[in-house]
């Protein structure tokens, strides 16, 4: 086949390609309509660092800072919460209206112990919260975070590492979602919005 024919050939059969798969695209009025945004926050029944059972209700009346992880994370939980702490104290002379929750998604080793041991590395206006894999769950389920374990294949039966979302979440004092922030966004930008809802 001469080259100017098969050229002329493979334009065809591209172009004819291109017109089946943009009839098979949905033109404005057959697209479904976005769904309406997820509500973000809820009731949980959980333990804090002291081992004292308490919930969502405990904590209404101030703004709160929450971020699921787990104390055996070897990066982003401790640089959250780094992140969290200084934005708390550079939040200044209206910090007393914000407090800050961690949540562990890793029930299993993280007692209200461990918790203790990892909170008190931080800003001492963060709780940190955990429970049965049950209450864990539905305070997950309730802020919409994903987690999951990553298990080593052949390595023992608590060396493992969570997956998570990393997201900082800020509620106010009714406990209704404002904004969430990135787990390495800057303590200066974190205090700056955050002061802005104050």
């Amino acid at each position: 086949m001469p080259r100017s024919l098969f050229i002329f050939v493979l334009v065809a059969v591209m172009g004819a390609a291109g017109l089946w798969i943009w009839n098979l695209v949905p033109g404005p009025a057959e697209r479904a309509a976005p769904s309406p945004a997820a509500t973000i926050g809820g009731p949980f029944t959980l333990v804090d660092h002291h081992g004292k059972t308490v919930h969502e209700a405990d904590f209404r009346g101030r703004h709160l800072l929450v971020f699921f992880g787990y104390t055996f994370c070897p990066d982003v939980c401790p640089t959250a919460m780094l992140n969290v702490s200084e934005a708390m104290t550079l939040i200044g002379d209206k910090a007393d209206k914000v407090h800050a929750l961690f949540i562990s998604i890793d029930p299993e080793r993280d007692t209200p112990e461990v918790m203790k041991s990892f909170v008190e590395n931080f800003h001492p206006a963060i709780t940190g919260l955990t429970g049965t894999p049950e209450q864990v769950k539905v305070a997950a389920n309730s802020y919409r975070v994903r987690y999951g374990k990553e298990k080593a294949e052949g390595g023992p039966k608590d060396d493992y590492l969570m997956f998570h979302s990393a997201s900082i979440l800020l509620m106010d004092g009714k406990g209704e979602f404002l904004r969430a922030f990135r787990h390495d966004t800057t303590p200066e930008e974190m205090a700056k919005k955050v002061r802005e809802f104050l």
